[in-house]
C-alpha cells in the first residue's frame, strides 16, 4: 500500500536500489532507475497521456528529481521497446544530458531517432537484439525476445552483485505472431533454472483472465469489413502499431483499395519500419495523402492516429468538420486499438459524432478489430512458473492491475512476503537476493504544457478546472490610499456566468461595506483588502448560485 515519504539510507556497496520512477498506479511513464555502486542504469523513459481532469496538458513526463543532481552517473537508458509510454520522455531526460547512450533494439532506435532528431538532439546509441550481451559499468546486460503489440521489443536482464533482475517491458506470449517473432520462453526457463531473484512484470492485462487473442484474427475482420465498404475507408491507430498497419495495407490490397497515410507521426514511423524491413508494403497500395483525392472513394483506406479520442488528432477533427477528408453517409470507420484508461469518454464522443455524420463505426465494443498488446492471466502464471523468481514486484498498471498480477504470483507458490506492491517513488534495495522497501520518494508529475516543462503545477490545473466548470469573476475596486473609501467601483466583469451582469448590483454595496469596515479597522495592505473582497463575492456567490467560480480582485490605490 502507499506509504508516506520517508528517505531512503545510504545505499551500501554491493546493494542493487531500484526506484520505479514512473508506470506505477498509472498506465503510461514507464521508468525504472537501477543503482549500485554509484553508477545508475535507466530502463526506459516514457510518457503518460493526460486526462480530461488535465486540461491544456500536452503530456506528463516522469519526475526526474532522483537522477537531475545525479546524471553523470548513469551509464546507459535501456529501451524496451518503441511505444511512447516507454520511449517519449528520452527527449527531455537528453536536454538534461544528451551523452547519456541509448539502447535499444533496430526499430526501437529508429523511432527515438527520428524523435530527437525533432528535438536537435543526436544520440549516442547502441543496437541490440535477443541474445546479446553488453557491459554497462557494473551491469551486465542481457536480451531477451519478447512479443507485443509492436516489433522488436526485448526483456532485459540485469546481472549485478546484488543478485538478477529481469524486466520484461510490455509483452504478451502470442503463439501464432504475424513477425513470427514469439516471446522467448526458451530463454526464461533456462534464466528460471540459472535464477532470477526479482522480477519485473507487465501488469496491464493481469485482471483479464486466459489468454490475448492473437493478432492474426484480426487481419480476416478487417478485410471483412474493408469488402463490404461502399465509401471511403478510414482506419485509427496508435501512430507506431506496425502489425495493424501491416493487416490494414494487406486488406486493402485484396479488395483493390489504395491507403493514404494520414498524420505526421504515422508517417514518419511507417516509413522507418517499411525501410527497415518490419513492414512490408503491397506494391502500387501506398499512395500520397495529396494525391488520394483523385482516387475514387470506394477506392481508398485512409489510415489515420486519433483513435484515442485526442482533440487535436485527425479523427477529432473530422468529426469537427476541420479536416480535408469529410466523412459522410456510407463511408466506414474503423477503430482498431484498444482504450487507454481515463480516455473512454473522449473516445465515445468520437464514435457518437462520427455516427451522427452518417459512418458506419467499426470499434472493438462491435467487432473483433483490436486485441491486446498485453499479457492476460493465463500467459502470466505461464511465466511465472517457467521462471520461477525469488521476488516479484508488479509493474506497468493501474492499482488494480498491480494487485491482481501480485495475487496471481502468490497462487504460483511466490511467496506473500516475496510479492512486492509498490507506487512511484517506492525505494526498494536488493543484496544477494534479498529485496525489501527501504524508502518512499515524493515524486509528482511534470506536466508539457506547449513550451514549459514543469512550470504548470497542480494548482494551475485546479485554476483551470475551475475555470472551466465554474467561471470567472473580476472585481476592480479603486480606494483612497489615505482614508481606504472606495472613490470607483466596484466594477464587475464575469465570464461563464448565464447571468446578466447587472445581477451583480445587488453585491457592489456589500463589497464597499466591506472595505469601509476593513479601514476603520487600519487594514491598508493591497492584498488584504484584496481578500476581503474576493471573500465577500465568493461568499455571495455562493449562496446566490450555488457556483464557486475564480475570483480575481484588484484593489488600486490613488
Amino acid at each position: 500500500m502507499p506509504g508516506e515519504v520517508y528517505e531512503p539510507a545510504p545505499l551500501e556497496p554491493g546493494t542493487l536500489r531500484i526506484i520505479p520512477i514512473g508506470g506505477l498506479g498509472e498506465i503510461g511513464r514507464n521508468m525504472t532507475m537501477f543503482e549500485i555502486d554509484g553508477k545508475i542504469l535507466i530502463v526506459d523513459c516514457g510518457v503518460l497521456f493526460p486526462e480530461e481532469h488535465q486540461p491544456g496538458v500536452d503530456l506528463i513526463l516522469p519526475d526526474f528529481s532522483p537522477i537531475r543532481d545525479r546524471l553523470d552517473d548513469i551509464v546507459a537508458v535501456v529501451l524496451t521497446h518503441g511505444h511512447e509510454d516507454h520511449i517519449g520522455a528520452v527527449p527531455y531526460l537528453l536536454k538534461l544530458r544528451a551523452d547519456i547512450p541509448l539502447i535499444g533494439s533496430g526499430l526501437t532506435l529508429a523511432l527515438i531517432e527520428a524523435k530527437l532528431k525533432e528535438h536537435r538532439i543526436k544520440p549516442l546509441v547502441l543496437t541490440v537484439k535477443e541474445g546479446d550481451m553488453e557491459a554497462m559499468g557494473p551491469f551486465d546486460l542481457e536480451f531477451v525476445a519478447v512479443n507485443h503489440s509492436i516489433p522488436d521489443a526485448l526483456a532485459v536482464v540485469i546481472h549485478s552483485a546484488a543478485g538478477t533482475v529481469m524486466a520484461t517491458g510490455d509483452f504478451k506470449m502470442d503463439q501464432l505472431p504475424l513477425d513470427g517473432r514469439l516471446t522467448d520462453l526458451r530463454e526464461f526457463a533456462r534464466l528460471g533454472k540459472s535464477g532470477v531473484d526479482l522480477f519485473l512484470v507487465d501488469s496491464t492485462n493481469a485482471d483479464v483472465p486466459g489468454f490475448t487473442t492473437p493478432e492474426r484474427t484480426i487481419g480476416p475482420v478487417l478485410d471483412q469489413v474493408i469488402s463490404k465498404a461502399t465509401g471511403k475507408v478510414i482506419v485509427a491507430s496508435f501512430s507506431s502499431h506496425v502489425h495493424r498497419v501491416q493487416q490494414v495495407l494487406d486488406a486493402a490490397h485484396a479488395n483493390g483499395r489504395r491507403v493514404a497515410l494520414l498524420g505526421r507521426s504515422m508517417v514518419r514511423n511507417m516509413t522507418i519500419a517499411a525501410d527497415l524491413g518490419y513492414l512490408k508494403v503491397p506494391e502500387n497500395v501506398l499512395v500520397d495523402y495529396k494525391k488520394a483525392g483523385n482516387v475514387p472513394e470506394n477506392q481508398i483506406v485512409y489510415m489515420s492516429t486519433g483513435s484515442q479520442g485526442e482533440p487535436m488528432a485527425v479523427l477529432s477533427r473530422m468529426v469537427n468538420r476541420d479536416h480535408a477528408v469529410e466523412v459522410g453517409e456510407g463511408d466506414t470507420v474503423i477503430l482498431a486499438s484498444s482504450l487507454i484508461p481515463g480516455n473512454e469518454n473522449a473516445v465515445y464522443r468520437i464514435i457518437d459524432g462520427l455516427t451522427k455524420l452518417g459512418a458506419n463505426v467499426v470499434h472493438k465494443g462491435n467487432a473483433k478489430v483490436h486485441v491486446s498488446g498485453h499479457a492476460a492471466a493465463g500467459e502470466l502464471l505461464y511465466v511465472y512458473n517457467i521462471l520461477k523468481p525469488r521476488n516479484v514486484l508488479p509493474v506497468h498498471g493501474e492499482w488494480r492491475h498491480l494487485w491482481a498480477n501480485a495475487a496471481l504470483a502468490q497462487q504460483t507458490g511466490i511467496p506473500e512476503a516475496n510479492t512486492f506492491l509498490g507506487e512511484d517513488g517506492t525505494v526498494f534495495d536488493m543484496k544477494a537476493g534479498e529485496v525489501k522497501v527501504v524508502g518512499q520518494l515524493d515524486l509528482g508529475f511534470v506536466y508539457v504544457d506547449g513550451s514549459t516543462v514543469g512550470e504548470i503545477t497542480d494548482a494551475d490545473l485546479k485554476d483551470r478546472r475551475i475555470l472551466s466548470e465554474e467561471g470567472f469573476i473580476s472585481v476592480i475596486v479603486v480606494v483612497d490610499a489615505a482614508t481606504g473609501k472606495v472613490i470607483t467601483g466596484p466594477e464587475i466583469h464575469a465570464r461563464g456566468f448565464a447571468e446578466d451582469e447587472t445581477v451583480f448590483d445587488s453585491v457592489k454595496p456589500k463589497i464597499v461595506s466591506a472595505l469601509a469596515e476593513a479601514s476603520q479597522q487600519g487594514v491598508r495592505d493591497q492584498r488584504a483588502l484584496q481578500q476581503v473582497v474576493r471573500r465577500v463575492v465568493g461568499r455571495w456567490v455562493n449562496v446566490s448560485f450555488r457556483r464557486r467560480p475564480m475570483i480575481v480582485p484588484l484593489v488600486i490605490e490613488a
